[in-house]
């Protein structure tokens, strides 16, 4: 009795949560990204997927979200909450610095994107009005995925992170011209165009000097009641009144919520109330994330895609190697480093959540006609669907061209005829910290490591590291293996470890050898390679620990020193005797 509607959605909030709570971690065992796990899992238990069948098989209704639209309003708060959460990790110091990058970046990719699509669409026989629709609604990209990758990444933060921000901040500011732009285009030009783009422009303004007035003043002074009044309850209600009001005046401006959701972060960052909010609404973020990517995903037409597919696919390959160009040509002339340039391109490459706002803004009022319509939201759903695997090739891309770029610059000099020194393979915080010791006791120190960006880095400090493997013969010929005092390996993967050693065992069968290990079994494994001399990382930290809380009991620091490397010795013993047995 009137409780049928509150069913379905209680059946679609179990079916979400069970995405959510064993599909997802599931596709996490194979690797697969999480954002790429929700939009799989949207496209399998939504109603194009699953749910095609619930005709035949009205069982499978209790396997798929059957109202999506009801999950619309939660999955908007995700967005929110991200773009919340990112503000609060920068601040207007940090925003100002990237102003370059957001209005020229910015600027010059949406531009030339939108001329670039919208051109080919109209060569392909759309009309005018409808070819810059098409160019609009794919010029952008996803917030919400890319900086959700990058937080999971923790690589916001990094270059590749504050380019692509900039470049999505921008984004977010042309929602309102794009939107009054059709609402132009549908009406056939019967109003003023630049008046009514210079009114947007007016209420965006005062909505955002409302919003910092507002921040300046009011803010620190009602986290602080609250936090004095009723602790952890108030302050969770008082932060989403801040970041859904932020959106809502951001919202009815013309602009995009996430963009008043951004402001709401940058000013609640500058109080001391930071770090409580970061802690508080990350569970809600990550979930409510998840259920924006399951929508995007839900809305995936497979059997309008699979009839159309080569215009699809055609559109999509063509959509995307453009954006890469165009992205990467913004970023380059902007951002400066190459490899930064090209990575972020690939990350921006793939359409976003705006392009379907644009695609039914431009249907209802006649601009765009349906096959288009539908077209144009498969290559947008389409290249959403591929953003995570975009964003690790742009990754293996840039790595690759930092490389090269680097290689001439930081490549090896020939030390073969040097004598009594030592050769680091692996120049990371260990490897640091031996060189530094071993330096002040005159050692001369030749480094290898793999890391462009750490070699030159290091080389600015006076080090004489050198990019190469350490794996590779020929590098150790060139750092002086045949003359070398020892050699050290302090590189923590296991299995790169163990072919330094080998490596290093066979250029010099007569040189001392010490490596750093993971545990005890992987220290066997070195051992057994050829090292003299191991020590594994969770051995130390073990005994490290154990002699603190020997001397919290009140044992004599000489009886807490003879305990310890009595059972180190028994502990490096054990795993020498392994590798005397295995070999």
């Amino acid at each position: 009795m009137g409780h049928e509607g509150q069913e379905v959605q209680l059946k679609d909030a179990l079916v979400f949560l069970f995405a959510a709570g064993i599909v997802v971690p599931v596709l996490r065992l194979f690797r697969v990204p999480s954002v790429l796990g929700f939009l799989l899992a949207g496209v399998a238990l939504g109603p194009h997927g699953i749910g095609a069948f619930v005709a035949d098989w009205p069982a499978l209704s209790y396997l798929t979200i059957s109202d999506p639209r009801a999950a619309a309003p939660f999955a908007e708060l995700g967005i929110l909450f991200l773009l919340f959460l990112l503000g609060l990790e920068l601040s207007f110091e940090k925003l100002w610095s990237l102003r370059r990058a957001v209005f020229g970046a910015g600027s010059v990719q949406a531009a030339l994107s939108a001329l670039v699509i919208g051109g080919a669409a109209f060569m392909l026989g759309q009309g005018a009005p409808a070819a810059v629709a098409v160019g609009l609604a794919l010029a952008l990209s996803s917030t919400a995925i890319v900086m959700q990758m990058l937080s999971e990444e923790h690589r916001v933060a990094g270059p590749v992170g504050q380019t692509a921000l900039a470049v999505l901040l921008f984004q977010d500011m042309l929602v309102a011209p794009i939107l009054i732009l059709l609402g132009f285009l549908a009406r056939g030009g019967e109003a003023n165009l630049s008046t009514l783009i210079f009114d947007a422009l007016l209420q965006g303004a005062l909505a955002i000097v409302i919003i910092f007035v507002i921040g300046r003043i009011v803010l620190r002074r009602a986290f602080r009641l609250a936090a004095q009044m009723g602790g952890r309850d108030f302050l969770m209600a008082l932060t989403l009144l801040i970041v859904v009001g932020a959106a809502v005046l951001t919202a009815g401006a013309g602009l995009s919520l996430a963009l008043g959701a951004f402001l709401a972060g940058l000013l609640l960052g500058e109080t001391e109330f930071k770090h409580q909010t970061e802690v508080d609404l990350e569970p809600f973020k990550g979930l409510l994330l998840g259920l924006f990517f399951t929508t995007v995903g839900m809305g995936l037409d497979l059997a309008s895609v699979w009839s159309l597919l080569p215009i699809v696919v055609g559109g999509l390959v063509a959509m995307l190697i453009v954006k890469v160009i165009i992205a990467a040509f913004a970023c380059r002339l902007f951002s400066g480093e190459r490899s930064v340039a090209v990575e972020t391109a690939f990350l921006l490459a793939p359409a976003g959540e705006f392009a379907f706002v644009v695609i039914a803004a431009a249907a209802t009022g006649g601009v765009l006609d349906a096959q288009a319509a539908t077209v144009v939201a498969a290559i947008a759903g389409l290249s959403m669907l591929v953003t995570p695997l975009a964003g690790r090739v742009g990754r293996k891309v840039g790595e690759a061209l930092a490389e090269l770029s680097a290689q001439e610059a930081l490549s090896i000099a020939d030390f073969s005829s040097l004598t009594g020194h030592v050769v680091v393979a692996g120049f990371g915080r260990v490897g640091r910290t031996i060189a530094r010791i071993i330096d002040v006791e005159g050692a001369d120190i030749v480094a290898l490591d793999r890391n462009a960006s750490l070699v030159s880095r290091e080389r600015t400090k006076g080090w004489k590291v050198y990019l190469g493997d350490a794996a590779r013969p020929e590098i150790l010929h060139q750092a002086g293996a045949g003359g070398a005092a020892m050699f050290v390996v302090t590189v923590d993967d296991p299995n790169d470890a163990e072919a330094m050693v080998r490596a290093v065992r066979n250029v010099r069968p007569d040189a001392p050898v010490l490596a750093r290990a993971r545990d005890a079994e992987h220290a066997r494994k070195l051992f057994e390679a050829g090292a003299n001399f191991v020590i594994p990382d969770a051995v130390e930290a073990g005994l490290q620990l154990a002699g603190r809380a020997l001397e919290e009991f009140g044992c004599a620091g000489e009886t807490v020193r003879d305990r310890i490397n009595a059972e180190r010795d028994s502990e490096y013993r054990r795993a020498t005797v392994a590798a005397a047995k295995e070999t």
